[in-house]
């Protein structure tokens, strides 16, 4: 396996995110997981793209958390107006542009030599329009490769967002770790037990369940981790891509699958709480 087993690679396009109608700020898995990894001060390579202008507006955010970065002008940026109701009630997220997908040829290109030492590689999809099977064939091969849910339940069109089960289930063959919010895996029609998770056919199952904490499924065994109790935030905009990050850095590093749930619990605690910046 390439790059000894603590190399690791986030693989994902920068978003521009408007919430709560407030100014537009970076988003997106690849910012959202180098913030995690800076708070753990885990090296990895952030390989990232967006459209040519705005590429100042948001790869600087990106580039000052200190990670090396590896950067892509893009056709289209993806964009997200994300609004959280005053009555305590589900967030709502309507799609303003989705990203270009990520391909096949770039994986053998330059996104490859990006991530030429990479023993793990987390794809941060924002739609099921970011990666193909065979997109994610590439970046698995000899490698182990982690999943965001958004890239199966998360529909790729403009408008308001859409959550469903409709996709490939060749997404799935080059998968080791799948992480899915709850909302996710209620579209996907999985429960969090046992047998519903080990029929995905994915050796690691993660579903996030808010401040419940999580379930992993790993090693043919269902086991539920706490969530750490903090004030509720403003918004948790990015906690999931945070959660995912932080898990894989401690697979990455060695961590067994529930250790590496737990850190990646507390680390979100810290982060919503705001004692990690």
């Amino acid at each position: 396996m390439p790059g000894g087993p603590g190399r690791l690679a986030i693989v994902g396009s920068l978003s521009r995110d408007r919430i709560d109608g407030g100014k537009p700020r970076v988003g997106g898995g690849s910012f959202h997981c180098a913030r995690a990894l800076r708070a753990l001060g885990h090296r990895a390579v952030i390989v990232t793209r967006s459209a040519a202008e705005d590429r100042r507006e948001l790869l600087t955010p990106l580039v000052s958390l200190g990670l090396p970065v590896r950067w892509r002008p893009g056709g289209t940026t993806a964009a997200f107006a994300i609004d959280h109701p005053s009555d305590e009630g589900e967030r709502r997220m309507v799609v303003q542009a989705v990203a270009d997908p990520w391909t096949p040829a770039d994986v053998r290109g330059w996104v490859g030599e990006a991530i030429a030492d990479a023993a793990w590689v987390h794809a941060a999809a924002l739609t099921r329009g970011d990666f193909s099977a065979e997109t994610l064939a590439e970046l698995g091969r000899g490698r182990r490769l982690s999943l965001d849910g958004q890239g199966l339940a998360r529909a790729a069109s403009v408008g308001p967002l859409v959550l469903d089960a409709d996709f490939d289930p060749e997404l799935l063959r080059h998968v080791s770790v799948l992480k899915l919010s709850e909302e996710e895996a209620a579209a996907l029609g999985v429960e969090p037990d046992d047998r519903s998770l080990r029929d995905l056919g994915v050796g690691e199952v993660l579903v996030t369940l808010g401040s419940r904490g999580c379930v992993v499924h790993a090693g043919g065994t269902t086991e539920r981790v706490p969530a750490a109790l903090v004030p509720p935030p403003a918004h948790a905009t990015g906690a999931g891509d945070a959660f995912a990050a932080a898990y894989v850095a401690s697979r990455a590093g060695g961590a067994p699958p529930v250790a590496a749930a737990r850190r990646a619990t507390m680390l979100v605690a810290d982060l919503l709480s705001g004692r990690l910046g």
